[in-house]
């Protein structure tokens, strides 16, 4: 009696046992379940509802770290930045941000350069970095990429010191010589020199000041709108008959041949006001008794017939390094010879972005001592048409781009010969 009793009360006491343990077990295991582990906390469910959602509309680059300074969330931008490498924040001036952050709670911002990654540039980009608290345990990173607005604004600056610069000089040119004329009351042969001074100092700024309104207008108008055919002919004869009065008196021949019946598709005035700078800018940088010819012909390319016309002198020419900047604003190869003949160094800016916005493009072979040829490569008017019919042409290639050269392509006139069509190589090479 007493062994069964013993064997009872072993069995009771072994089965409470078991019983605690596997209660144990199972306080552990809910224990463990409700840990968060490492995959967890890199999981997009620990976004706040909506979170996800907003941060993929955003134009900003975003990135959202943890309390272990891991990237939970970051978007497709900041990789392309290189903000974020291997899993981490790749910026240690950002990550101290965040950790500042993630203490105190403020919300901070900062403007960096950071550098281009995978490029032998040695230029910064330039970022403005946001970050605030997400939450009770994440940070929330934004990032602006500002690299192009700098540059932007970098532009516009220069471009308000020359116009200040070029205006500043006829402007007190007329003052001096409105003070030599009040001097000189006495003197009618001085009056009558400082009153051709300034007429010439006047009729510079209204040059200055016309070609200002006419970049102006050719940056901010889409001159496909109204587009019609122009004929190629009616271009050069306008051209030619601009500076018909300079060309004769520096006894300078101008010629006009090639491919006849042509026509390009576009502004009849801008395309005029074009070509009209190219041929002004050779008769002007042409010496004395030399020949400017204009030719134009029709080129075969896979997209479409192009229209080119060349324009070419026997004059000065450029050289290489000037050739890299000659489509700039205000830039002069010579400026004293550039004064002397009334320039304002805007001309060629004007070509370029009138051409830019046809859909073509502008190309300068020259040699110093040998000349100039500048052609001008447009969409032919029917393949332009049927373009333009099919899809939205390209445009604004010249937005912001100011300082880019055109490219550079090899032609051979023969400056000897009395022939009037010149033909170009197509051998481009591309300028920085």
């Amino acid at each position: 009696m007493d062994v069964n009793a013993a064997v009872a009360a072993a069995a009771a006491i072994a089965g409470v046992l078991t019983g605690v343990i596997a209660m144990l077990a199972f306080r552990w295991s809910e224990r463990e379940q409700k840990r968060p582990t490492r995959t967890s906390l890199h999981a997009d469910p620990m976004l706040p509802p909506g979170v996800d959602t907003v941060l993929s509309v955003l134009r900003s680059s975003a990135v959202v770290l943890d309390e272990a300074d891991a990237v939970v969330k970051a978007s497709s931008a900041a990789y392309a930045l290189g903000l974020v490498r291997g899993g981490k924040l790749a910026v240690e001036p950002m990550l101290q941000m965040a950790r500042d952050t993630r203490r105190d709670g403020e919300i901070r911002q900062v403007e960096l350069d950071l550098p281009r990654r995978g490029t032998g540039r040695g230029e910064a980009l330039a970022v403005s970095a946001r970050v605030a608290p997400l939450g009770s345990r994440l940070v929330l990173l934004l990032v602006e990429d500002l690299t192009e607005a700098r540059r932007i604004e970098a532009v516009r600056r220069d471009f308000v010191a020359n116009v200040s610069h070029e205006l500043k000089t006829p402007v007190g040119a007329l003052s001096l010589l409105s003070e030599a004329v009040m001097d000189a009351c006495d003197d009618p042969e001085a009056v009558q020199r400082f009153a051709g001074r300034m007429q010439i100092e006047a009729t510079r700024l209204t040059n200055l000041v016309q070609e200002l309104i006419d970049l102006s207008r050719v940056q901010n108008d889409d001159p496909l709108e109204d587009a019609e055919p122009v004929r190629v002919d009616e271009l050069v004869a306008e051209a030619i008959d601009r500076c018909r009065h300079q060309a004769g008196t520096k006894q300078i021949t101008m010629a006009a041949g090639g491919t006849a019946d042509l026509a390009v598709w576009g502004n009849r005035g801008q395309l005029a006001a074009a070509l009209g700078n190219l041929v002004e800018n050779a008769v002007n940088y042409s010496p004395a008794r030399t020949r400017v010819g204009i030719a134009a012909r029709r080129v075969s390319q896979p997209g479409g017939d192009l229209i080119e016309i060349a324009v070419t002198d026997q004059g000065i020419g450029i050289s290489d390094k000037d050739k890299e900047r000659i489509f700039e604003r205000f830039y002069r190869v010579d400026p004293a010879r550039s004064r002397a003949t009334g320039g304002t160094g805007l001309g060629l800016a004007i070509v370029k972005h009138v051409v830019a916005s046809h859909g073509g493009e502008v190309t300068v072979w020259s040699a110093e001592g040998q000349g100039s040829t500048f052609t001008l490569r447009l969409p032919e008017a029917a393949s332009a048409r049927d373009r333009a019919a099919q899809q939205q042409p390209a445009r604004d290639a010249h937005a912001g781009l100011d300082g880019e050269a055109g490219r550079s392509t090899a032609a051979s006139p023969d400056s000897t010969t009395d022939t009037t069509a010149y033909e170009t190589l197509s051998a481009p090479e591309v300028l920085p």
